[in-house]
């Protein structure tokens, strides 16, 4: 079977969507399909591009066996509303005109965010006889009117009208959470054409101790304090005001948040972090060794801003249970972040808007060790069910069947 992955970001990224794509496309590579990956270069969540990819505007790598037809597309250095829009929009120009030139496959997976990429899949579709699976990993304009980023009005309208569209046009349309899927039915998906993929991971046999201490003595953090790591994009549908407020309230404790990562947000955490001068919150990179990191963090935030809940559902939760983290949520109570913790009893979630909260929990959980292992255990018992191979095998059973029934008619 000869199938085209189609969306805006791959490796060398390793946080986000990245890691998913490249999943799959290994995956089916390894399973003898011919598997070819259309992105972008590399741009997340830095939103810089790598030097040797500045001024490039197209480039095949292969990467692990995968074919990978990086196409131009802007990168803003600012991220605003009007700017996304044309960092999307460039690269549904660029990567629409390079699968022109490839051959047909016999199906596309499209990844969406961007959502434009329904329209642009239906138009090469439709030239190249092929029909595309819509792969929603982040329900766009729901959570842009969940966050008040997009205000109601014609925009609005035109972004459900693409998004009716793209799930029209599909042969199927699938999402990463049984609330996306309630989502897709209420919009008018027939029951037929739905999917449940989540996101995947490959489980190891845990951390390795003999990384143990490695990333505390590099940042010159006590054995004895309590590392609570939030590690992932700093963006508004993130939330992250919260842990600074509770860091205000738990100064004389020892405990210490460590915030790592980048993204839209980081200058605005940081400069709060300065203007409070807060001894006890730690801002960092992103980390080359984040096995290392993981290893010596007590607790794992996930933190939402609210009403983003039932449009997205953070994919780092899986490598923290993986590693038998204890995790606390900051999430709408019915969004499918806190059920899950709920479900799964490897944490404990808090609603936004509330550090005060936050702060107690943590100066709660830090002194009960014993609670923190059963969380951990719990999680690591949780996770198995989004094990790659078994997850992977059931949707390249639906892609099969999108084949054959199209050769069918």
């Amino acid at each position: 079977m000869r199938v085209v992955v189609w969306g805006i970001n791959y490796a060398p990224e390793f946080t986000g969507i990245a890691p998913h794509s490249v999943a799959l496309c290994e995956f089916l590579c390894g399973r003898g399909h011919d598997v070819k990956m259309v992105s972008t270069f590399s741009y997340y969540p830095t939103w810089r591009k790598l030097p040797d990819d500045q001024g490039r505007v197209y480039r095949t790598d292969v990467i692990n066996g995968v074919p990978v037809h990086r196409c131009w597309h802007f990168v803003p250095p600012q991220v605003s509303a009007l700017k996304r829009i044309l960092h999307e929009a460039s690269f549904i120009a660029t990567s629409v005109l390079r699968q022109l030139t490839l051959k047909a496959p016999d199906v596309y997976v499209v990844v969406s965010p961007p959502l434009l990429l329904g329209a642009a899949a239906w138009l090469v579709g439709g030239v190249k006889g092929a029909p595309f699976v819509f792969h929603v990993q982040d329900m766009q304009p729901d959570a842009a009117v969940g966050l008040g980023m997009l205000r109601e009005g014609w925009f609005i309208k035109a972004l459900y009208a693409l998004e009716a569209f793209a799930y029209r046009s599909a042969a199927r349309v699938s999402g990463i959470t049984p609330r996306m899927l309630a989502a897709f039915r209420q919009k008018g998906v027939p029951e037929s054409k739905l999917i449940y993929f989540p996101n995947a991971i490959a489980l190891a046999d845990g951390a390795s101790a003999a990384k143990r201490g490695k990333f505390r003595e590099e940042h010159g953090f006590r054995s004895d304090e309590f590392l609570a790591l939030y590690a992932g994009n700093l963006g508004v549908k993130q939330g992250l005001d919260v842990l600074i407020s509770a860091a205000e309230l738990l100064h004389d404790r020892s405990i210490r948040i460590v915030i790592c990562g980048d993204g839209a947000q980081r200058d605005v955490l940081a400069e709060r972090v300065r203007t409070l001068k807060l001894p006890n919150v730690t801002m960092l990179p992103l980390q080359d060794d984040y096995e290392a990191m993981l290893e010596d963090a007590d607790v794992c935030f996930i933190t939402q801003q609210s009403g983003s809940g039932s449009s997205f559902f953070p994919s780092k939760l899986l490598g923290l249970l993986a590693q038998s983290k204890p995790v606390i949520t900051v999430a709408d109570p019915e969004s499918d972040l806190s059920e899950a913790v709920v479900e799964g009893g490897f944490g404990v979630n808090v609603p936004p808007g509330r550090p005060d909260e936050l702060a107690q929990l943590l100066d709660s959980i830090a002194g009960d060790r014993e609670r923190l292992q059963r969380l951990g255990a719990a999680g690591r018992v949780y996770v198995d069910q989004f094990e790659k191979n078994h997850v992977y095998v059931s949707f390249l059973d639906e892609l099969e069947r999108v084949v054959a029934a199209r050769s069918a008619r």
